[in-house]
């Protein structure tokens, strides 16, 4: 496997599709104690190895990842008769929220991507080349193997707990973000909190991503680099020239035991001022983004409530067509940081975050997804997730984050509770 810088000697890839008869189980073949998979439903892929992997650490590393990805792609040989969204060259990446943070933004390059989009499966092999040889061979092979699935290890339940203090803290912040806000200063400011848990060294992840992939239907489960979560919120979509994106903002906890209350919690999400107001600002600034880049852009008429297991969200759905050839970072690149995960006006409550959250978000709240060789890709905000670490004495650290949007009226108490709502996916996947 190969680690690129952000300039390098541009390598040579050479990737092989080839149809599958059948449809695998993806997550059965992720690898257990470092999975790349992205799945969502009868869609998806999971990586079997590295080929490649490039790093970012910059405040360009969006632009530079785009370009780098762009002469890797122009440069590889690709063998791909299948020719669907996801065939042919492909990585997968995460990128980090804040553009000083010191957490590496990723793209990683699987040996073997086995996919499926519905009823259709394939298999890709992804190889460098490194003499003439090689980039002389025929493209006439048949499709790899399968890997067989590792076996599966027994799972141990995580406890995840606050660090002293941070609650009040994170009660404080809310309280010094509305202070801000009513001055006059900002209109929004997101903030988040953390909880932390350790796992055993020989952890098999595929346990916590089943468990997200079969409870969060409407959710993009994904496996990145240490990066594991399950998000409801579609950065951005692009396929043949075509764009599409959801927007959450506005929350509330479901009650799944009460009919009853479980309608009446939407409800109140989708007449309350407060909530709309936050959805509003949301919505604004990925148009407000998106605009210079697309044509024919288009939303929901009115935000509708999206139903998750453990809670409710105002969404709003957006569609357009690419103005120019764009790639599907680049417009990332664009939306990045948008109201829903930061606040407005963006510098503002971005130097909030900095100086209210007691730590660096890393990838949370920053982009996950896929990009192929045109660019085309799928990119999620990394939401409903955790960061699995390395750590000493045979154990692996595990960071979740979650947070909510602070606007006028917020009550610190009710924030609190929003994100007690948001840990749930991750608490209740690496729980018993």
């Amino acid at each position: 496997m190969m680690r690129v810088p952000i300039d390098p000697v541009v390598p040579l890839l050479r990737a092989v599709t080839r149809p599958l008869a059948g449809t695998p189980d993806l997550v059965a073949l992720a690898d257990p104690s470092d999975p790349l998979l992205w799945l969502r439903g009868d869609r998806g892929c999971v990586g079997i190895g590295e080929t490649l992997r490039l790093t970012f650490t910059s405040p360009d590393r969006f632009t530079e990842a785009a370009n780098t990805w762009r002469a890797i792609a122009k440069n590889a040989q690709i063998d791909d008769p299948v020719q669907m969204p996801g065939t042919g060259l492909v990585a997968l990446g995460t990128f980090a929220f804040a553009d000083h943070s010191k957490v590496e933004s990723v793209l990683i390059v699987p040996r073997i991507l086995v996919a499926q989009h519905r009823e259709a499966a394939w298999i890709t092999e992804i190889t460098e080349i490194t003499n003439s040889t090689h980039a002389a061979e025929a493209s006439s092979h048949e499709a790899p193997a399968i890997p067989t699935p590792k076996p599966q290890n027994p799972w141990h339940a995580t406890t995840f707990e606050a660090a002293p203090d941070t609650v009040t803290k994170y009660l404080e912040g809310v309280r010094k973000a509305a202070e801000t806000i009513d001055k006059g200063k900002a209109e929004k400011i997101v903030l988040a909190r953390q909880i932390a848990g350790t796992l055993a060294d020989d952890a098999d992840l595929r346990t916590p991503l089943k468990r997200l992939a079969d409870r969060y239907l409407d959710c993009w489960t994904f496996a990145v680099d240490g990066l594991i979560g399950a998000s409801p919120e579609t950065l951005i979509r692009t396929t043949d020239g075509a764009v599409s994106a959801r927007v959450l903002a506005g929350t509330r906890g479901r009650h799944p035991e009460s009919d009853k209350r479980d309608a009446q919690a939407r409800d109140e999400l989708l007449t309350s001022a407060k909530e709309q107001h936050e959805h509003a600002f949301a919505v604004q600034s990925v148009v407000t983004a998106l605009s210079p880049h697309v044509n024919e852009l288009r939303t929901s008429e009115a935000p509708f409530p999206l139903q998750l297991p453990n809670v409710w969200h105002l969404a709003t759905d957006l569609g357009a067509t690419l103005k120019e050839q764009s790639s599907s970072l680049e417009l990332v690149d664009a939306i990045h940081p948008s109201a829903a995960i930061a606040g407005t006006p963006t510098a503002t409550a971005v130097a909030a975050i900095n100086k209210l959250e007691p730590f660096d978000r890393g990838r949370y709240s920053g982009a996950v997804g896929w990009i192929d060789a045109d660019g085309d890709g799928e990119w999620v905000i990394a939401l409903r997730c955790a960061q699995v670490e390395k750590a000493e004495g045979g154990q692996r650290r595990i960071i979740a984050s979650a947070g909510g949007g602070i606007v006028a009226g917020s009550d610190p108490e009710h924030e609190l509770g929003e994100t007690v709502s948001k840990f749930r996916p991750i608490t209740e996947a690496f729980g018993d």
